[in-house]
């Protein structure tokens, strides 16, 4: 059946709308789902006088496999390949290196926190900066809301090859949810918001058609592969991340590229990438320019 699904399971209730989504996915390309639940040990909290460290463990993977049977037993009705698997280590860390092998990986915006499950937040951005497939970001809803299911798909380009790979994967997200695909190019004009904005002589209308073209030129030959998509172009004055969290607060996907620099070794996520992982209204693509998955 082709690469798995993998999604990261905590107990959270942000982790259990992450996987509702991955089953739904998996379901779409008919690919396996892999539920995975990372833990540490803590070093300290408890006494060892009243737990060992082996009965700590147990009890830790006892967790993690409660989690894991219920989020298993919640979309079997959906996916038929549900594996489930539990491992000593940081989750983050855990998550990176199940996505070598993976079709996409699939987070909670926010786990637990503490001594159970996830740091919230920092794994959602970590997995995001250094996961070598793509990586899908649901972030927590209201309790009766789910992850939408209509809507359009907004890709956010920002003009460079490096976000072909985004592209693409906005291009084949669409088409396999047979919707429409906002392609959005936003752009803040010359120290704007400085003091020296007034001192700078620039055609703006120029550079405008500069993006315009700029746009264009990113979804060239896309629009030809598939022909059933329908793409509505925007151009927006407006800083990238209020423009995208704008524009996609009735999308059932928003997809971005990142820089895709590989390793652990520095920021690889730019502020844009980082402000929409904490702040999408929707399900959130991160996509490397290595990424050929969607």
């Amino acid at each position: 059946m082709g690469d798995p699904i993998v999604v990261g399971v905590d107990g959270s209730r942000s982790a259990s709308r992450a996987v509702r989504w991955a089953a739904a996915e998996a379901a779409r390309h008919r690919a396996p789902l892999r539920l995975l639940h990372a833990y540490l040990v803590p070093q300290r909290g408890y006494p060892a006088a009243v737990l060992t460290g082996r009965e700590v463990r147990e009890a830790f993977e006892e967790q993690g496999r409660r989690w894991l049977e219920a989020a298993a037993d919640d979309v079997r009705d959906l996916v038929p390949d549900v594996g489930t698997s539990v491992v000593r280590e940081q989750p983050a860390a855990a998550l990176v290196a199940a996505s070598r092998d993976a079709r996409l990986v699939v987070v909670g915006s926010q786990g637990l926190g503490g001594l159970l499950g996830l740091v919230v937040g920092s794994v959602a951005v970590s997995v995001a900066e250094h996961g070598r497939c793509p990586v899908v970001v649901v972030r927590d809803r209201q309790p009766d809301a789910g992850p939408p299911d209509t809507g359009p798909v907004v890709l956010g380009v920002d003009g460079s090859p490096a976000g072909e790979a985004a592209v693409g994967f906005a291009f084949r997200a669409a088409s396999a949810r047979g919707a429409a695909l906002v392609a959005l190019l936003a752009w803040v004009p010359l120290l704007a918001d400085t003091p020296y904005a007034d001192r700078v002589r620039v055609d703006w209308d120029a550079v405008e058609d500069e993006q315009r073209q700029a746009l264009a030129q990113r979804l060239a030959g896309w629009q030809e592969e598939y022909p059933d998509v329908v793409v509505e172009r925007r151009l927006v004055r407006e800083r990238p991340a209020k423009a995208l969290v704008d524009a996609s607060g009735d999308a059932q996907l928003l997809v971005v590229g990142t820089r895709g620099l590989g390793g652990f070794k520095g920021m690889l996520l730019g502020s844009t990438s980082q402000a929409l992982i904490r702040h999408a209204p929707c399900p959130l693509a991160v996509v490397r320019p290595d990424d050929a998955s969607g």
